[in-house]
C-alpha cells in the first residue's frame, strides 16, 4: 500500500569530488584565521584560565590533534553507513536515538549558524577598520560591508554547491600557501635562535597542567574538520571520499598549527611577555617590519592581513554550506518545520535553510546595530563582542555533539571488525571534548559564560521539540542513496 505521506525531498545532482569536500573541512576551520586569532588561547596569554601550553604550545597542539583523528576515525565509520547531509544529527540519532539526535542537530546547526552570524559582523569590521588604518579611507561602514557579505553568501547558497566548495578551495589554498611561506621565512631568519624548547614539556611554566589546558583551547582550531561529511549527499562515491577529506582536513590542520604555534612562540623568542604584548594578532606583530620587532615590512604585512581576510571568507562560505545542509535535512526529517526543507528546481540547492541562514544573519546585524548592549565588553566594538560571543557559543556547541557522538558510536559499533579501534578512538573523544566542555565554563566570565550555557538550553529546546513536533523517519534509513555506496 503507498503512503500517503509527501516524498522526502533531494539536493541537487552528485556533483562534487574529492579536493571539493576536503575544501569543506578546510574551509570550515579557517587555519590561517586560527592562526591569527586563536592561537593565543592555546598558548594561554588571553585565555580566561590564564592557563595554556606557553613556550611548549606546539605539544598542546599534538595532543589536540590526537584526540581530533579520534574523532575523525569514529566519522568516517558513520559516512561509510550514512550518506546524509545531516552528518552528526544522523551519526547521533543512530547511536543514542532520535530524541537526543533531534536535540543534537538542533545544538549543532544552530552553534554553526550563530557561528556564521557573528563571523560576518567580524569580517565587515575587519574591512572597515583595515582599510581605515592602513589606507586612511573609510569609503563604507562596517555595517555595510557585513550587508554585502550576507548578499554574497545568499547567493553562494542559490547558485550551487559547487560554486560554494570552489570558491573555498582557491581562498583556504591562496591563504595557507602565502602563511605558510612566510613561516618558513621567519624561521630561516631565526637561524640559529631556532631551539626544540617548544616540543620539551619542562618549558610549559605551568608544567603538564598548562600544557593540558592548552589542549582544551587546542581542541578549538580543528572545530569543523567533520563537515565534509554533510556534502555527502552531492558527492558520488561518498564512502571513499568523504572519511579521505575528514582525515587529510584533519592531518593538514595539524601539520599547519604546528608550524604556526611554533613559529609564534620562537618568533618572539620564547618569550610569554613578548607574546603577551602582541596577543591580539601575533601574526601581524610577526610580519612588521624589522624595527618594529618583526620579520617582515609594510607590503608583507598588508599581504597577510588580505590572507587572513581570504581565510575568513572561506570560513563564512563553509558555516553557511554546512548550516543549510544540515538544517535541511533536520526539516526533510520533520525534525524542525518543513518549510526549511524547500529546495531550488533549477539549482537543487536548500532554498527553505538558505533563507533561514540569511535571515539569521540580517537579524544579528540589526542587533549589532541597535542593540549595542547584548553582550557588550568594555573598549570593545560591538561587532567584535557579538563575534567573540558567537564563537564561543558555536565552538562549544560543535564540542558537545562531538562529545554525544563518541558516546552513541560505543553503542553503533558494538559489534563492527573495527569495534576496538573505535572504542579507543570513542574514550579519546571523550576525555578531550569533555575537558574542552570544562574549559569553557572554569573561570569564564560575563558575559562569555553565558555562550555554552545559552548552547545548552538550545540543546534542552531541541529535545522538548520532539513532544511537539511530528517527525517521521531519518531519509538516511529510507533513502536506498543515503544508506549504501552509490553506483557510479
Amino acid at each position: 500500500m503507498a503512503s500517503s505521506e509527501p516524498a522526502y525531498e533531494r539536493l541537487g545532482a552528485k556533483v562534487l569530488s574529492l579536493p571539493d569536500v576536503i575544501a569543506q573541512s578546510v574551509g570550515f576551520m579557517g587555519p590561517v584565521f586560527s592562526s591569527a586569532f586563536v592561537i593565543p588561547l592555546v598558548v594561554g596569554v588571553i585565555s580566561a584560565s590564564g592557563k595554556g601550553g606557553g613556550v611548549a604550545s606546539p605539544i598542546s597542539v599534538l595532543l589536540a590533534a590526537v584526540g581530533v583523528f579520534a574523532l575523525g576515525w569514529i566519522v568516517s565509520n558513520y559516512v561509510k553507513e550514512i550518506h546524509a547531509a545531516g552528518s552528526l544529527y544522523d551519526y547521533v540519532t543512530r547511536g543514542l536515538g532520535a530524541r537526543v539526535g533531534t536535540a543534537a542537530g538542533w545544538l549543532y546547526y544552530g552553534g554553526v549558524t550563530v557561528l556564521l552570524t557573528g563571523l560576518l559582523l567580524l569580517i565587515g569590521g575587519y574591512i572597515q577598520s583595515t582599510l581605515q588604518t592602513e589606507f586612511n579611507v573609510n569609503p563604507l561602514p562596517s555595517w555595510a560591508w557585513t550587508l554585502i557579505l550576507i548578499v554574497l553568501i545568499a547567493a553562494i547558497l542559490y547558485f550551487g554547491v559547487r560554486i560554494s566548495t570552489r570558491s573555498q578551495l582557491v581562498l583556504a589554498l591562496v591563504s595557507i600557501l602565502v602563511v605558510t611561506v612566510f613561516f618558513i621565512s621567519v624561521i630561516i631568519k631565526l637561524g640559529s635562535a631556532n631551539s626544540i624548547k617548544p616540543f620539551q614539556p619542562s618549558s610549559a611554566a605551568d608544567g603538564w597542567s598548562g600544557i593540558l589546558f592548552g589542549v582544551v583551547y587546542g581542541v578549538l582550531l580543528f572545530v569543523g574538520f567533520e563537515t565534509a561529511a554533510n556534502l555527502a549527499e552531492e558527492t558520488p562515491n561518498p564512502r571513499r571520499e568523504i572519511p579521505i577529506a575528514v582525515m587529510a582536513a584533519a592531518g593538514i590542520a595539524t601539520v599547519f598549527y604546528v608550524l604556526a604555534t611554533y613559529v609564534e612562540v620562537a618568533g618572539f623568542h620564547y618569550s610569554l611577555k613578548a607574546i603577551t604584548s602582541a596577543a591580539a594578532a601575533p601574526l601581524f606583530a610577526l610580519g612588521a617590519p624589522a624595527h618594529a620587532g618583526g620579520y617582515g615590512g609594510t607590503w608583507i604585512d598588508r599581504l597577510l592581513e588580505l590572507v587572513v581576510l581570504f581565510d575568513m571568507l572561506a570560513v563564512a562560505i563553509g558555516c553557511a554550506v554546512s548550516a543549510s545542509r544540515g538544517i535541511f535535512a533536520m526539516a526533510r526529517d520533520r525534525r524542525i518545520p518543513a518549510p526549511l526543507a524547500i529546495t531550488s528546481k533549477k539549482h537543487g540547492s536548500p532554498l527553505g535553510a538558505a533563507a533561514f541562514v540569511v535571515g539569521a544573519s540580517v537579524v544579528t546585524l540589526l542587533i549589532c546595530q541597535f542593540w549595542t548592549g547584548l553582550f557588550a565588553l568594555p573598549n570593545t566594538p560591538h561587532y567584535f563582542s557579538l563575534f567573540a560571543w558567537g564563537s564561543t557559543f558555536g565552538g562549544f556547541a560543535l564540542i558537545v555533539v562531538y562529545l554525544l557522538m563518541s558516546v552513541g558510536s560505543l553503542r553503533t559499533f558494538a559489534t563492527s571488525q573495527r569495534r576496538v579501534s573505535l572504542i579507543i578512538s570513542a574514550v579519546i573523544g571523550i576525555l578531550i571534548t569533555a575537558a574542552a566542555i570544562f574549559g569553557s565554563f572554569y573561570k569564564v566570565t560575563s558575559p562569555t559564560i553565558w555562550a555554552p550555557w545559552l548552547a545548552l538550553a538550545l540543546l534542552a529546546v531541541g529535545f522538548a521539540s520532539t513532544f511537539v513536533l511530528r517527525a517521521r523517519r531519518s531519509a538516511s534509513t529510507q533513502l536506498a542513496d543515503l544508506s549504501e555506496e552509490t553506483r557510479v
